[in-house]
């Protein structure tokens, strides 16, 4: 059985991991809800949330639902607008 490294993070999933945290701040201040607040209630830690938003951290979906439920929302709603890098540069 090959191992897969789960540390590995290719360009396209860092484009993705910034667009998710980027819209995970912005739905965050929308509520006007403090990283504190938010890291409390999703039960991750401050710095954690702080990494997802900057995206260097790449969430699992326990994490995201964990996120979502806190700010009432739906996965889909959170990953609205988020776009593939694939997507992006067939664009331009």
């Amino acid at each position: 059985m090959r191992s897969i490294n789960v540390n590995v993070v290719k360009t396209d999933d860092i484009d993705i991991l910034s667009q998710l945290g980027r819209r995970i701040a912005y739905l965050r201040k929308s509520k006007r809800i403090s990283q504190l607040e938010l890291s409390i209630d999703s039960d991750i830690s401050k710095s954690y949330l702080s990494d997802l938003e900057c995206g260097r951290r790449n969430p699992s979906v326990m994490v995201l639902s964990r996120i979502c439920a806190a700010l009432e929302i739906t996965l889909e709603e959170l990953f609205r607008g988020i776009v593939p890098l694939e997507q992006l540069l067939k664009a331009h």
